[in-house]
């Protein structure tokens, strides 16, 4: 039952990540950037710390690389969603098998990297949407965000429909659909 719940967790991950074929190679991330982390976190009063070696000035810059470009947010966007899909199956995969090994460590472990990865890209949505200056591709993003966000960490509650019509959502307003 694990291993159906698995696969079809994992299709749906593949959504997440899913948009134009033209778009950037996913397979490796882009250099000097973390893989779900925002390229500037918020760094306000309640707000995500900044992510490991991101500086003031390097997120200043990947800010003002950003702002009001579309393109290079929907890239961005596409690939930051195709990261954060491979590795929310790897964290459903080291759940379950934490879980199967019945080692409450591992599995607190487990379930706080899941967590962490998941506000991380919740973040990074929100931030991008911050950087939009297309009120559809800023709805998009912040939308995508919430819904990320909702999932409070439990990778196990993706619904493939929703993350399809959010990735459609997405690529409409990047001009992909």
């Amino acid at each position: 039952m694990r291993r159906l719940r698995l696969t079809a967790v994992s299709g749906a991950l593949v959504l997440l990540g899913a948009g134009c074929s033209s778009g950037p190679d996913v397979t490796t991330p882009p250099a000097g950037t973390p893989a779900v982390a925002p390229a500037a976190p918020s760094t306000g009063p309640g707000g995500p710390a900044p992510a490991a070696g991101a500086t003031p000035s390097r997120a200043a810059a990947g800010d003002a690389a950003l702002k009001g470009n579309s393109a290079a947010i929907c890239d961005q966007a596409t690939t930051t969603g195709a990261h954060a899909g491979a590795t929310f199956a790897q964290d459903l995969k080291l759940l379950i098998d934490a879980e199967s090994g019945q080692d409450s460590a591992a599995v607190s472990q487990a379930r706080a990297k899941t967590t962490r990865d998941v506000q991380n890209y919740a973040y990074a949505l929100a931030d991008m949407g911050k950087l939009a200056s297309e009120p559809d591709l800023k709805k998009a993003l912040t939308t995508m965000s919430k819904q990320v966000g909702a999932l409070k960490g439990d990778v196990r509650k993706l619904d493939a429909t929703k993350l399809a019509a959010l990735q459609t959502t997405l690529d409409k307003a990047c001009g992909k659909g």
